[in-house]
């Protein structure tokens, strides 16, 4: 049996606090065009969850990414994907629906 690692996790408090402090985060929404279109994250990069496994290039394994959806359950998904990739990622819990910071 394969051990699954667990995913590391953001809440939408901790993530608003790390931008408020100007910290430098990679951030990666993975809802569909029509989601995003009613707000994202300032400064998070749209990559939808389909096209994640032909955009394998823009990330780097020294870096750690933040996933976005709606709910938490898509980015969860993506996730498992990337971090059985090698990738450093952290889901944000409860999606857009518990963001209460800015969007853009």
């Amino acid at each position: 049996m394969v051990k699954v690692e667990e995913i590391q996790i953001i809440t939408p408090e901790e993530l608003k606090n790390k931008l408020a402090k100007g910290e430098k985060l990679e951030l990666v929404d993975v809802r569909e065009d029509e989601e995003v279109a009613e707000g994202m994250i300032p400064g998070a990069k749209h990559i939808r969850m389909g096209d994640i496994p032909a955009n394998l290039d823009y990330f780097d394994k020294d870096k750690e990414y933040i996933f976005i959806c709606r709910s938490s359950r898509r980015s969860e998904n993506v996730c498992y994907y990337l971090q059985d990739q090698g990738y450093k990622v952290r889901n944000m819990i409860g999606g857009m629906m518990n963001w209460s910071g800015e969007t853009k």
